[in-house]
């Protein structure tokens, strides 16, 4: 079980939300640029896109909208949309990929946003991997670094989005990026694997967010904290049983979703979904 000072339960309000989805047309594993992806291992890709469509129509039913990127071919990893950008009370924030394989992506979702017609895009001169490594607080964005995103991207991104940064270094290769290891619950309540950062982050996170949700390493393993939040429904990998007791027992609504075709490319509910905040 995850283990935290849980606070009294309290009434939870949802908030409603607008997301970026790319459907995954063209997924498969035919490379390894992180510990979950084995091109050895058969990927089910009829599968993955049903698993992803009940995702996408979960948002739906929940009442929050849903905006489509069309699939590039020979962009495999491009259903993980929350790495294509950040964006923040409109403003847009490129990614620049650490990886060839998926640097392209960038320039895909850029694209995207500008035929949209957002006033404000950035295109980063610094390796970012967008809402991989930058979650949104009510108070802050929080930015991992360590195995994907150059620090560098940190000051970036505080001096794109007018807000403060707060660094926190990832130390565990299979939580390479911050969306594996921690998530936003709701305004600055947020949830997250204490083994997965150094000890200076660790500590930085203990005292910036006291009475933060602590997730087991049971929890951690399943993808757990590659979870989404509404203010009340959180959605998160159905694996993750701990987690969800514990979320229930702060007033949240968890909801378990099979995205396991997914996850063999490193990528779970969060990966799938990129938060466009007005």
């Amino acid at each position: 079980m995850s283990t935290a000072q849980t606070p009294a339960p309290r009434p939870r309000t949802q908030r409603p939300r607008r997301y970026l989805m790319c459907r995954p047309a063209h997924f498969e594993v035919v490379y390894a640029i992180n510990p979950w992806m084995d091109p050895d291992k058969p990927v089910d890709a009829a599968l993955a896109v049903l698993q992803w469509e009940r995702l996408r129509e979960l948002y739906r039913d929940l009442g929050h909208t849903v905006d489509l990127i069309d699939p590039v071919p020979g962009l495999p990893d491009m259903v993980y949309a929350a790495n294509g950008a950040t964006v923040v009370d409109g403003r847009v924030l490129g990614a620049r990929f650490r990886n060839a394989e998926r640097f392209p992506e960038g320039a895909a979702y850029l694209d995207w946003f500008r035929s949209q017609g957002f006033p404000e895009v950035h295109d980063p001169e610094f390796v970012n991997e967008g809402e991989g490594d930058f979650l949104v607080t009510a108070s802050f964005v929080l930015a991992g670094y360590g195995f994907r995103s150059d620090q560098r991207s940190h000051q970036e991104a505080e001096a794109f989005f007018g807000r403060p940064v707060i660094s926190l270094e990832l130390v565990d290769p299979r939580y390479y990026h911050l969306d594996t290891a921690l998530a936003v619950l709701d305004g600055d309540e947020i949830m997250y694997h204490p083994e997965a950062f150094a000890p200076g982050s660790r500590a930085l996170l203990e005292t910036l967010f006291p009475e933060a949700l602590k997730v087991s390493a049971e929890d951690a393993a399943v993808f757990g904290l590659n979870a989404v939040s509404d203010g009340l429904n959180v959605v998160l990998p159905e694996a993750a049983e701990g987690l969800a007791a514990e979320l229930r027992a702060r007033g949240f609504r968890p909801i378990g979703m099979d995205l396991s075709e997914l996850l063999k490319g490193g990528g779970s509910v969060k990966c799938c979904t990129l938060e466009i905040r007005p």
